[in-house]
């Protein structure tokens, strides 16, 4: 199934992320009063009227950005995005009036030619448009629609236009496809990852830190398999957070862990890990989310036999919590072992859905105990009578026993190592639930 990209333009601080999240009934793009807090275009499935359509929220357009390389970049993608879609929403704001941006931007649009739907935002008030609703005819003649973002006022009516016809499809991703949110401090090579897997550059890359501000979903198909890459922002120490525009991005980060399938930690080769980075770990963990560690911009590391191993060495210590993780060693720029962390993504997702037999359990159960009984405690000594697997994602066991008051967390970790001896369980977290037979 294929369907038809719209994408809602204009210049910033005109309510495009605040339609975005109304139209597609929850908050997924960032809203602040700050001006171009959007940058990387943010992508939801919608559908009205059972006419399913890709929104795309972009970065605002700026008039005057030669002197700014983001602003540039902002500007560029943003008008990919009208070539490549269906319908424009172009938003402008009643109660500035049309400024010069309009203007421009207007008459770049009607030389791509994309079927343009203006949309006069902030008209709140119920009944009749605001008198400054009618200077917008200017910019076009057709298909101008007063809508309030905030209220939903106008907004059935700007859609039943939109979703009338559609010229341009992109395939739809697989509802089984595989999540793998890319996460990170600043300025390690997240959006530089994703754009190398790509092949072209989708996401806005620049050495300032922060350029990245939301979750930014991109589809793509690898060898039959479909995949939903999430570009997340940095997550720096907290200290170091003076805008609110970014402590919402480092909740987006959060959240795109929350929905995603397998997370890929990205580390900088030259830097080495950093407290940010235990931080990211620990919440990964927390989810119970299969993770890879990749360590990138190893293009620019001296090496030798040894280096891989040392750096592989010193990373487990410092990610000790997370000692299932595997690590690879990459580059964005090259596209080094690219096909490799594909090959690893397909493992430690098959991992996190592996689900063993009651049976097999209890057999590596008993040989466990035989090995090492459990210990006693005041005369009393903990009995388990047998383990069964809950579910998966992270991958849950269920063990029955006398008193779970027995049960001490060296014995767990001691099972733990014989199930992942014995069943692998790469880059998995494994819970276990303990519970009185009783």
């Amino acid at each position: 199934m294929s369907v038809p990209i719209v994408a809602i333009v204009g210049r910033p601080n005109v309510g495009k992320s605040t339609l975005f999240n109304k139209i597609i009934g929850k908050r997924m793009a960032i809203v602040d009063d700050t001006p171009g807090v959007t940058r990387d275009g943010v992508f939801c499935y919608s559908e009205w009227n059972k006419k399913e359509f890709m929104l795309v929220d972009t970065g605002g357009f700026e008039k005057n950005a030669k002197d700014n390389d983001i602003l540039c970049k902002v500007n560029a993608k943003t008008i990919d995005y009208v070539k490549m879609a269906a319908a424009v929403i172009f938003m402008v704001d009643v109660r500035s009036g049309i400024v010069s941006s309009d203007i421009e931007f207007a008459s770049i649009l009607k030389k791509i030619g994309t079927p343009v739907f203006l949309c006069v935002n902030k008209c709140d008030s119920i009944g009749n448009a605001p008198f400054g609703f009618y200077e917008f005819y200017e910019l076009f003649q057709e298909n101008v629609f007063s809508v309030s973002a905030i209220h939903g006022h106008g907004v059935g009516d700007l859609l039943d236009a939109v979703v009338g016809g559609f010229k341009y499809c992109v395939d739809k991703a697989n509802e089984e496809a595989i999540r793998v949110a890319i996460v990170g401090k600043p300025n390690v090579g997240k959006s530089s990852l994703i754009n190398k897997i790509l092949g072209e550059d989708r996401l806005i890359v620049s050495e300032i830190s922060g350029t990245t501000r939301d979750a930014v979903d991109v589809f793509l198909q690898v060898n039959g398999k479909d995949y939903i890459f999430i570009d997340t922002a940095g997550v720096r120490k907290k200290s170091k957070i003076v805008e609110s525009v970014e402590r919402y991005s480092v909740i987006r980060t959060f959240m795109a862990v929350d929905r995603a399938d397998v997370c890929v930690l990205v580390v900088d080769a030259l830097d080495g890990a950093a407290e940010q980075d235990l931080k990211i770990a620990g919440y990964i963990n927390k989810k119970g989310k299969a993770v890879i560690v990749a360590v990138n911009k190893w293009d620019v590391v001296e090496k030798d036999s040894h280096v891989m191993a040392n750096y592989t060495e010193k990373l487990k210590k410092h990610f000790s919590f997370i000692i299932y993780a595997p690590y690879i060693f990459i580059s964005a720029i090259t596209g080094q072992r690219l096909d490799k962390l594909f090959n690893l993504i397909e493992v430690v997702n098959s991992e996190n859905n592996k689900r063993l037999s009651t049976g097999m359990l209890n057999e590596l159960l008993s040989y466990s105990i035989s090995k090492a009984p459990p210990p006693s405690f005041k005369g009393r000594k903990l009995k388990i009578y047998y383990i069964t697997q809950a579910c998966c994602k992270p991958p849950t066991f269920v063990l029955f026993v006398n008193d779970k008051n027995l049960f001490h967390f060296s014995y767990k970790r001691y099972l733990e190592n014989n199930i992942r001896k014995e069943f692998k369980f790469i880059g998995v977290p494994l819970r276990f639930l303990v519970r009185e037979r009783k």
